[in-house]
């Protein structure tokens, strides 16, 4: 990015937010505009800021997380949310990535990958912790029949880039399974989100997942 990524911290507890501040603020990829303590204070500062990724805990005091998770990205769709939170629980995993959340890491991540997180997201990437990514999947894999109408309106060669999409592939490994090149694989991927309406690459796979349409290609 040309710019530092602005961040905003969204924690009801004083003490690790000013810690997080100090953390991040030394990385020069990152400035923090501001600090608030619930999530209704979050979408007031998104309104009045702007902000490229939203820190966001998730069990607050009046407004929480989710909630104001979903008021952002419907208010400010650049603004990208990143769940930072104690809680790895399926139903709070799930809840915040069907709102809108591009990320969701536990508050023992180390700080490193924490800023690393934060610059992928704001680059329109995503980020799961380890352990939530599996536990979401095995849950997901309970899903429907397969809705192949879903994504009617790709293209075959969108279907395809679906496909390897769905597997959590990235880019470079979509390009030397399909044979394309890296920047066409790119140009497919923006393709896929924008028909879709999805915000990024770990919603197609959620999508894919609720859809029944992960393991198998969709046009089968």
């Amino acid at each position: 990015m040309a710019h530092p990524v602005r961040v905003l911290l969204v924690d009801d507890q004083v003490l690790l937010r000013d810690s997080l501040a100090t953390v991040l603020g030394a990385d020069p990829r990152i400035e923090v505009i501001a600090g608030v303590g619930d999530g209704a204070a979050a979408v007031e500062a998104v309104r009045a800021h702007r902000i490229d990724v939203a820190l966001m805990d998730i069990r607050m005091p009046g407004l929480d997380g989710i909630r104001a998770t979903e008021q952002i990205v419907l208010m400010a769709p650049d603004t990208r949310v990143l769940i930072l939170t104690t809680f790895d629980l399926d139903e709070f995993v799930l809840g915040a990535v069907r709102a809108g959340a591009s990320g969701y890491l536990t508050k023992d991540t180390p700080p490193g990958r924490l800023i690393e997180a934060i610059c992928d997201v704001a680059a329109g990437s995503s980020a799961l912790a380890p352990g939530v990514t599996g536990s979401v999947l095995e849950y997901l894999r309970r899903a429907p029949v397969p809705d192949r109408s879903a994504i009617a309106v790709l293209t075959a060669r969108e279907t395809d880039v679906f496909t390897q999409l769905a597997a959590g592939r990235s880019n470079v490994e979509i390009g030397r399974e399909l044979h394309l090149t890296e920047n066409t694989v790119k140009t497919h991927v923006r393709a896929v989100l924008g028909k879709l309406c999805l915000r990024d690459r770990v919603h197609a796979v959620i999508f894919a997942y609720e859809h029944g349409l992960a393991g198998s290609h969709p046009s089968g």
